[in-house]
């Protein structure tokens, strides 16, 4: 089964260094706020996954969350969560490492968007997680 979020090696071993050093974190692909549409990395338990924000799926293990406007937009594609070097001008905690967490995407094939299942939102996803 094809996954909707993916992650780079390079991207991986940042967020595994911020787990070192934040605990347990969680994404959100922002909407246009701050760094336009970039995928901000925070503290698990300091942002507040919307009802209808949309769950993708977990990288290095962090749950991956987006805007259900934004879905709408990028349902069609695998999102690839990067990072380069630079610093982003939002509040991901990946700020002060002097890197920034970017999304790559690829268009799925006709076979694998046959394949996909709906996610859950962010509702869904919570009552499950308890």
């Amino acid at each position: 089964m094809v996954s909707r979020v993916e992650v780079t090696g390079a991207a991986e071993a940042v967020i595994e260094k911020l787990k070192a050093l934040h605990g347990p974190l969680m994404f959100h692909q922002s909407g246009g706020c701050c760094d336009g549409s970039a995928p901000m990395c925070y503290p698990r338990k300091e942002f507040r996954v919307g009802a209808r924000d949309i769950y993708l799926g977990a990288i290095a293990g962090t749950p991956f969350f987006i805007g259900a406007a934004q879905f709408e937009y990028w349902s069609h594609t695998q999102l690839i969560i990067d990072v380069v070097p630079g610093r982003g001008s939002g509040f991901s905690l990946e700020a002060p490492e002097g890197v920034r967490f970017l999304t790559r995407s690829r268009v799925f094939s006709d076979d694998e968007s046959q394949s996909l299942t709906t996610p859950a939102t962010g509702e869904e996803w919570a009552e499950s997680a308890i």
